[in-house]
């Protein structure tokens, strides 16, 4: 099996994606992973700095982008009405600083996709109504997208919650945080936010995969330059502030 750094929800932070970046290919040179793979799994924009140097960096290093509801957002995809009032601001600033090329770089990511061979099923939101951004968050809404992919495994962003959802023969869902054996049994896996963490941590956060093992990888950034980064563009001040919370 190929192995794969899986990241998600970058949300225009440049400081954080290029830490991770270098953290990756560290790892890759370490581990002579010449199969490595860098799989995008949504939400290049929205609420930071950098929009157009985050999607022209994933544009050139991921070999699969899927959109997020941000990314949606900014190409008037998706209704931004439902956002709170700090990510429609930042939606709208984001809109007005992208760049035709960047706007027609994310037009080309997709909505999900499929590695066949892998058996790996990678969507922002959840496998069911893809388009509809729904969160997978608890035991139930796992147990309802289980039905609505067929590979092995499932990987999403969305929450910036990262965790391992496995589903056992007997049809229970066990939970892990930190890193899972990958069995023969089917797993839901929520990659967390390289961007904009929200679980505490306030590390950026990746997911890498192996044939055996599903791992998330946290890396320190200058944290600082992109708060004043964010507050120099008149962004909202809360989404410079959170970053520091990890929530």
């Amino acid at each position: 099996m190929a192995e794969f750094a899986v990241i998600s929800d970058v949300h225009g932070n440049l400081e954080a994606l290029q830490a991770v970046l270098a953290d990756i290919y560290a790892r890759k040179k370490q581990r002579k992973a010449a199969r490595l793979r860098i799989l995008f799994i949504g939400d290049a924009v929205g609420y930071g700095p950098n929009p157009n140097e985050c999607v022209a960096a994933i544009d050139r290093h991921a070999h699969v982008k899927i959109a997020g509801n941000h990314d949606w957002g900014v190409l008037g995809l998706t209704d931004i009405s439902f956002f709170n009032a700090n990510a429609r601001a930042a939606i709208r600033w984001t809109g007005d600083v992208i760049t035709p090329e960047n706007r027609e770089t994310l037009e080309g990511f997709r909505l999900a996709a499929s590695i066949g061979k892998e058996s790996i099923f990678l969507v922002h939101g959840s496998p069911k109504e893809p388009e509809e951004w729904h969160y997978i968050l608890y035991m139930s809404d796992a147990e309802e997208n289980f039905g609505c992919f067929s590979e092995k495994i499932c990987i999403v962003g969305h929450s910036h919650l990262p965790f391992i959802m496995e589903r056992l023969p007997s049809g229970d869902i066990v939970v892990e945080k930190s890193c899972a054996k990958l069995s023969e049994n089917r797993f839901i896996i929520n990659a967390g936010s390289v961007g904009q963490p929200r679980d505490g941590d306030p590390r950026a956060c990746y997911l890498w995969l192996t044939g055996g093992t599903a791992e998330f990888i946290r890396v320190p950034y200058d944290m600082e330059r992109t708060r004043r980064k964010i507050i120099a563009a008149g962004l909202p001040l809360p989404l410079a502030d959170r970053l520091e919370r990890g929530l």
